[in-house]
């Protein structure tokens, strides 16, 4: 059984303590963190967006966040975020490596496969760069159907007039946005090099 920490507005744990099952049966603040990969191609950025499989208990078949998980109890977001980034991509990364995009409070309610989920997320947000193409992730079949690249720009719009099935909240796409433009314009005055590749 999945338990998770019950935190406060503030994503600070309370020291109780939840199976997933219950938090999202009864509505209860949890954590979990999220990680947008990232890479730029004819001078635009792009993320990855993973395909949730068509059984999963929420969301199904709809497109996502390159990687997120629930955070276990007693564990913190980067750790989780990390060992996330390896179990449903395959890819590897260093604490350092992740931008911080800032934090997000979620609250939503919806019915999946006939019951209800109540969804009460504190969530940390980073990004993180990658030059690697769909063909070098390993998926965890059990979650992810495929992943695709997509312009940040175009992906932005398809959110927003709903043109593909997703469960992206287009505010944290903004945050990316500012988040990853601001990591490069300090990287590229630090390195006197514009447009620097990978970033990492």
């Amino acid at each position: 059984m999945e338990l998770l920490d019950v935190v406060d507005e503030n994503g600070m744990p309370t020291g109780s303590v939840v199976s997933r099952e219950t938090a999202h049966t009864e509505g209860i603040r949890h954590r979990t963190s999220h990680v947008w990969l990232v890479r730029m191609r004819g001078g635009k950025l792009q993320v990855l967006l993973q395909k949730r499989c068509a059984d999963k208990d929420s969301w199904p078949g709809c497109y996502d966040i390159s990687s997120a998980g629930h955070i276990p109890a007693g564990v913190d977001f980067i750790p989780s975020a990390l060992r996330e980034l390896k179990e449903e991509l395959g890819v590897d990364a260093a604490p350092e490596e992740l931008i911080f995009c800032g934090n997000r409070s979620i609250r939503a309610d919806s019915v999946f496969h006939g019951h209800l989920f109540r969804d009460r997320q504190y969530s940390r947000v980073f990004a993180l760069w990658r030059e690697l193409e769909e063909r070098d992730f390993v998926l965890q079949k059990a979650e992810i159907d495929a992943v695709v690249w997509m312009d940040l720009d175009t992906c932005m719009e398809a959110v927003a007039s709903g043109t593909i099935p997703n469960c992206i909240y287009p505010e944290e796409l903004e945050m990316v946005k500012a988040a990853v433009s601001a990591h490069r314009d300090v990287s590229d005055s630090q390195t006197g090099f514009h447009g620097k590749q990978g970033l990492s």
